[in-house]
């Protein structure tokens, strides 16, 4: 696997771009409306949040997915067309313009929309602002980079990437955007994900490896506990790359799969460190499980505990949140038999043996705990299985900005 440039136009045959429509404040002059478009059909495959409550875009989605294909995606930020009036229609509207303007169906398009709950979206500014994005649709690495800030609310920096791999003696690619700051949970949280790909697949498989896929990358990460109304993760495959047809579990799905993985594992991992008002990425594994179930659910209450999460703001080694957390998370363990180190790019420092606290230098633990990513490493001695979870600090800068997020 070989990470290259590019992200959703990486792959052959994809288009993006992005434009300031008038979604979000023209104070702001931000892009808040994007368009990523396939010269050609695509397979294609989605998961959502889990939440009850759904925004209009995603059951619009899954009507569009039903026959498992789609030529583009149509987004906008600034706005989460969720529990207002008219949100079906607008939702419905939105791939309307999105079709008129570039010669397809409605139902081509995956519909995705985020930012402010319950306020009636522009829909009058999205219909204006769809010919210039559709105008500006490139296969450019500027493409994928405008449709990338195109989908941010709180993000701070776009999340972007692409890899290319070999299958059946071609160069096969695959390139994504995605957003995600904050009320991040699993399952899925306020994230948006669209990955493109120029792979030859069924659209079975491709909804197989996602499904495989997504649990252990996106499901994995919490910010705050949240999970948004809007959570969706789309891969579209249009078959450019001309290997042979994946139609079976085999050698070829598990290296399409493992790219798949790397993909959204990076994703991931870009969404926790970039929490709203996050100074460090915190990466929690637990190894050593007598399963991967109890792993999860030790390493998840772990990064997601407030306490957790405010110690490694504060640079704290209070290894005992660690071990309270994992104590309510309802995951069988021996708190006997558990060893927890705390790591990152200076070092490590064993900080509690076999359920007892140790002597440790304070200083260097402080200078470990301070770098931007930060391993909470826990081991069971129970079995032979393993997780790893992604969260990240709790800063005052979390309070301060969603004090005001409506406003």
């Amino acid at each position: 696997m070989k990470q290259i440039n590019g992200g959703v136009t990486a792959a052959k045959g994809f288009r993006a771009w992005g434009v300031h429509c008038g979604v979000k404040s023209k104070k702001l002059e931000k892009k808040d409306l994007a368009i990523i478009l396939s010269e050609r059909e695509c397979a294609a495959a989605a998961t959502y949040t889990m939440n009850r409550v759904k925004a209009a875009p995603i059951y619009v989605t899954m009507d569009h997915l039903e026959d498992g294909t789609a030529w583009g995606v149509v987004a906008n930020s600034g706005n989460a067309n969720a529990c207002c009036p008219q949100s079906h229609e607008n939702a419905e509207l939105m791939s309307q313009y999105a079709a008129q303007a570039t010669g397809h169906k409605p139902s081509d398009f995956v519909v995705a929309s985020t930012g402010v709950i319950g306020q009636t979206i522009n829909i009058a500014a999205i219909e204006r602002g769809m010919p210039e994005v559709a105008a500006g649709l490139t296969d450019g690495p500027e493409g994928s980079d405008a449709a990338a800030h195109a989908i941010m609310t709180t993000d701070t920096s776009k999340k972007e990437i692409a890899i290319s791999f070999t299958l059946g003696g071609k160069t096969v690619t695959m390139g994504a955007i995605a957003k995600g700051s904050g009320m991040i949970h699993p399952n899925m949280g306020t994230m948006l994900c669209f990955i493109t790909t120029d792979c030859a697949i069924t659209g079975e498989l491709l909804s197989d490896a996602l499904h495989e896929v997504v649990p252990k990358t996106f499901n994995r990460v919490t910010v705050d506990g949240d999970t948004s109304t809007n959570d969706m993760c789309v891969v579209l495959a249009n078959g450019m790359a001309e290997n042979p047809l994946i139609e079976w579990k085999d050698d070829s799905y598990t290296v399409f799969r493992k790219a798949l993985h790397q993909v959204c594992e990076y994703l991931a991992r870009c969404i926790a460190g970039d929490g709203e008002g996050a100074s460090r990425l915190i990466t929690c594994t637990v190894h050593a499980a007598r399963s991967e179930e109890s792993a999860e659910r030790l390493s998840k209450a772990v990064v997601g505990s407030p306490l957790v999460k405010a110690a490694m703001f504060g640079t704290d080694a209070n290894w005992g949140r660690v071990l309270c957390a994992m104590g309510y998370s309802k995951a069988p363990f021996r708190p006997e038999y558990v060893d927890v180190k705390f790591a990152s790019a200076v070092g490590e420092v064993l900080v509690c043996q076999q359920g007892m606290g140790l002597d440790f230098d304070e200083e260097a633990a402080k200078s470990i705990l301070s770098q931007d990513e930060v391993i909470i490493d826990i081991c069971l001695h129970e079995g032979e299985h393993e997780a790893t979870c992604w969260g990240c600090d709790l800063t005052y800068d979390y309070v301060k900005i969603n004090g005001d997020y409506r406003t």
